[in-house]
């Protein structure tokens, strides 16, 4: 059954939604890339946001109709309807860019969101598709925005100099005529604050981390999986419990004890503490991918005289690698990016780790530059370590899920 308050209330309703989302994000992009002040508008978003949802353009009418759009929104930009409102210092150039952007920005989504939905009476099933398609374009913007905006933030801040903190703290954009001084933040921490050895002692605690996790998390993992005894079930089920203890709960008696065996301010302490943080969480990623490995090879395995050690090394393992290559990560990235037990055992910075040398940079006294650019040193190397291996992150994650 078709409702007549479908067609013509949906695509208006969902363009102005839509122009506040257009205008918000252009807003956001120009004033970080001109360091101009750019902001939506109410009055301007609400118009055409009506007028392009009412319009609900088909394929061959899009082009010409957000080549309007961007025009009207240049006209509209120095006046009081303006979807997009620019300050008096921005010229020209930056009018034009806001009213194409923001024209480009609301044609083309609104029009999608309406493709299947003809003018006048909907169904309730063409209404629930405009409003899902909505819904989508909307959760990519917020959590695209979520997670480039901070980034982009401290990208461009690392970049600057203090005088240019100081004269325009709100401005992101960066003069690139500077060329390579540009980075003279990254050297500065590299020469001045000790950051390769933090890089490197960051570096191997990780990789001892990971190779302590998986030789303990392999046989626990596999006798959860495979072997029978009392309790097998309960402590299946009980070993996440184990790392849903907040750490911080931890902190103080790991602090006391480990004062008093001589092990806080050494490396040897945190190797000895971080497995303890990731073994829980390897121990379910991996019982449950050993659980949908077919048993007749193993079995067929200790038919031929393997004794079960040789079972696992020479078989289970070997059809493990995509859940071992995830977990390597996972629990790599953990190590990597542990702070709360670094800060609380390392007071020698001989011996910080990664996390900890930035912490140190949080001070009145480092400009505000080194900090965001050793978050950037922090960030950047786990971040191409996961984009280059997520497809066997992903793999692993996903590969014990199924049983079979």
């Amino acid at each position: 059954m078709k409702a007549l308050w479908y067609g013509y209330l949906t695509g208006p309703i969902l363009g102005v939604f839509w122009a506040f989302v257009a205008a918000t994000t252009v807003a956001v992009l120009l004033s970080f890339a001109t360091g101009g002040a750019f902001r939506p508008g109410l009055w301007g978003c609400v118009l055409m946001g009506a007028l392009v949802g009412l319009a609900a353009p088909e394929n061959r009418a899009r082009w010409l109709l957000a080549a309007g759009a961007a025009v009207i929104g240049f006209a509209l930009s120095y006046t009081g309807l303006s979807p997009i409102h620019v300050a008096g210092s921005v010229g020209a150039g930056g009018h034009l860019a806001a009213g194409a952007g923001f024209g480009l920005a609301l044609v083309w989504p609104v029009s999608v969101m309406m493709a299947d939905a003809p003018r006048g009476a909907l169904t309730r099933h063409e209404w629930e598709e405009a409003v899902i398609r909505f819904l989508t374009g909307f959760g990519y913007v917020f959590f695209t925005a979520a997670v480039a905006i901070p980034f982009y933030v401290m990208v461009m801040t690392s970049l600057k100099t203090q005088g240019e903190l100081i004269a325009n703290p709100l401005d992101f954009s960066i003069d690139l005529s500077q060329g390579w001084a540009l980075f003279r933040s990254y050297e500065e921490l590299f020469r001045d604050f000790n950051f390769g050895q933090y890089m490197w002692t960051s570096f191997y605690v990780s990789v001892l981390t990971v190779l302590i996790t998986l030789l303990f998390s392999i046989p626990g993992a596999y006798a959860v999986a495979r072997l029978r005894f009392r309790g097998q079930k309960a402590l299946g089920r009980s070993i996440l419990l184990i790392y849903m203890v907040p750490m911080i709960v931890l902190a103080l008696p790991i602090y006391i004890a480990f004062s008093m065996t001589g092990l806080r301010n050494s490396i040897l302490g945190i190797v000895m503490i971080y497995p303890v943080t990731t073994i829980p969480v390897a121990l379910y990623m991996l019982q449950g991918y050993f659980r949908g490995l077919p048993s007749e090879i193993e079995e067929a395995g200790l038919m031929d005289g393997l004794n079960r050690l040789q079972v696992i090394w020479k078989i289970t393992l070997p059809l493990s690698l995509p859940a071992l290559a995830s977990v390597s990560l996972y629990v790599f990235m953990i190590a990597w990016n542990e702070f709360l037990l670094a800060f609380m055992l390392l007071d020698d910075p001989s011996k910080f780790t990664l996390t900890r040398g930035i912490a140190s940079l949080n001070s009145s006294e480092v400009p505000r530059q080194h900090l965001m650019a050793g978050a950037v040193i922090a960030t950047v190397p786990v971040m191409a370590l996961f984009l280059g291996l997520e497809k066997f992150m992903t793999r692993g994650l996903t590969a014990g899920s199924v049983k079979g």
